[in-house]
């Protein structure tokens, strides 16, 4: 398991390095933000460990920089312990937050939640399914039962990042990032139009939509 640690606090860096070298991860340390996402991208990583305030660029941006190109599980540490901080920092894609100081027995376990949870994710993820729905992403074939149901490619992208985050709202501007770029020149309201079309081709009724509104904020497939 290769584990990737973006701090600029090196005694802190160190003591986490040590740590995980001890439990057998291999490791490599950043200090700096821009030299972090240098190594995010360029390698494959198991988990990263990435600091909120860090110098060249924040944790926030490698963040969110990171999850337009990979799907590297990412747990945040900061001093930073507000519930905002904590939000902002879910929302653009970090799958845990540890605040600081902490143990690194507490550390040591959140690593092993994620590492459990990307093993079992690994061997289903040829195939993700919500109550009748089920979605290959190898075929990007979506059938609705028995029903097969035909899909654009951004019908499918727009279904996939719903299917894959079952119960987390995402925003019109998460939704128009990770699926049109976040350079490109479109409005927030094409992600209304394809939800709209979305739905038709899942829904029988409103009543029964797939899809839920959260007005003001954006949609969300809930359990």
């Amino acid at each position: 398991m290769k584990i990737l640690v973006i701090e600029d606090e090196e005694a802190i860096s160190e003591f986490i390095v040590l740590e995980l070298q001890y439990e057998g991860y291999e490791t490599t340390a950043a200090y700096d933000g821009r030299k972090g996402l240098e190594l995010a991208l360029a390698h494959d990583w198991d988990v990263i460990l990435l600091d909120l305030m860090l110098p060249g660029l924040n944790g926030m941006e490698i963040c969110r920089r990171l999850k337009n190109e990979k799907d590297t599980p990412i747990i945040m540490i900061t001093a930073k312990d507000s519930v905002m901080d904590r939000v902002q920092g879910l929302d653009r894609g970090a799958d845990d937050y540890i605040t600081k100081p902490f143990a690194i027995e507490e550390l040591l376990a959140r690593i092993r939640v994620i590492i459990r949870r990307e093993e079992k994710t690994s061997a289903s993820s040829n195939r993700l399914t919500f109550k009748d729905l089920t979605l290959d992403v190898e075929t990007r074939l979506l059938t609705k039962g028995d029903q097969v149901i035909e899909l654009t490619t951004k019908e499918y992208e727009l279904l996939y990042m719903f299917m894959n985050n079952i119960d987390r709202v995402l925003t019109r501007e998460i939704l128009l990032e990770h699926i049109w770029g976040y350079d490109a020149a479109v409005e927030t309201n094409v992600v209304d139009v394809y939800v709209r079309h979305l739905r038709m081709k899942l829904d029988a009724s409103d009543r029964d939509s797939y899809i839920h509104t959260l007005r003001g904020t954006g949609y969300v497939m809930r359990t």
